[in-house]
């Protein structure tokens, strides 16, 4: 009679090894409130924990976890400003130094977002934000130049109505400045 071949099962369920805990490397909230606990559990009777000593322990525990807190937020919040300050290059004149330590002037034309720090597209090459090294005054009559043809900075316009520097209202139908 021919005998089949078993196939070897893999080990399962209460045959595993369990696998190991790295330890932490860090002192958070849950391994403070630990500390505190097996100190309770393990207090002799006859002279407990000082009450004070057990209120300072929990302030400590919720300054701690306040610090991390704003931490976690300062973070958030300087990766939001350099967002906005990469976006705010975009059709601007930059310099950044180059390999080979000579500066290198161009437009940056689009920024990405994928890494921790910016990428500012100038010229078709990525240079990280924290490499620019200067912003130029682009031309009066290139975009972007902060000159009286960019938008709100033009005075001579066809509007019925404005305000004067003390920001009063003045009307009229010419399209001078009040």
């Amino acid at each position: 009679m021919p005998t089949d071949s078993v196939t070897p099962v893999a080990a399962t369920g209460m045959y595993t090894t369990p696998p190991t805990r790295a330890p932490k490397q860090t002192m958070d909230g849950e391994m403070f409130m630990h500390l505190l606990v097996t100190q309770l559990q393990n207090q002799d009777p006859s002279s407990p924990m000082d009450t004070n000593q057990m209120i300072s322990q929990s302030t400590q525990l919720a300054m701690m976890e306040s610090i991390a807190t704003m931490t976690t937020t300062s973070e958030e919040n300087f990766s939001l400003q350099m967002r906005g300050v990469a976006a705010a290059l975009v059709g601007q004149q930059v310099s950044y130094y180059g390999q080979d330590g000579a500066l290198i002037t161009g437009t940056a034309s689009s920024v990405s977002y994928a890494g921790p720090v910016p990428q500012v597209i100038v010229d078709g090459k990525e240079i990280p934000l924290d490499l620019i090294a200067g912003i130029n005054a682009a031309t009066s009559g290139e975009p972007g130049s902060g000159g009286a043809d960019d938008g709100a900075a033009s005075s001579g316009g066809s509007g019925t109505s404005g305000a004067d520097a003390s920001g009063t209202s003045a009307s009229g139908t010419s399209g001078g400045a009040a």
